[in-house]
């Protein structure tokens, strides 16, 4: 499953950042813990600090990483965006439609 990922760094977070943490490395492990992988890694400026892409087993295995780094306290504002097979999702909304009885 595809993910992205956009978070900020907490004060405390970017003072390590300065003082030469490699995140790449730490980011990459992090993946390959639960089993996936990273893609990319990109600091960014704008609304989030930073914009990480990659591959996980399955959505356990991504909220586990996500929970992970949030535990930690490093960042805020985290957003994990799983890709959607957007034919099933199409497929489940019709048939849904279908059988939805509206209020009123």
């Amino acid at each position: 499953m595809k993910v992205t990922i956009l978070a900020n760094y907490e004060p405390q977070a970017a003072k390590g950042l300065m003082q030469g943490s490699d995140r790449e490395a730490a980011i990459k492990a992090l993946f390959e813990s639960v089993g996936g992988k990273m893609s990319s890694l990109m600091f960014t400026r704008g609304k989030y600090d930073v914009v990480v892409n990659g591959e996980v087993p399955d959505q356990t295995a991504g909220m586990g990483m996500a929970l992970a780094v949030r535990a930690s306290g490093s960042v805020r504002d985290m957003v994990v965006l799983e890709e959607l097979d957007m034919k099933a999702v199409l497929a489940a909304a019709k048939k849904a439609a279908g059988v939805y009885k509206p209020a009123g």
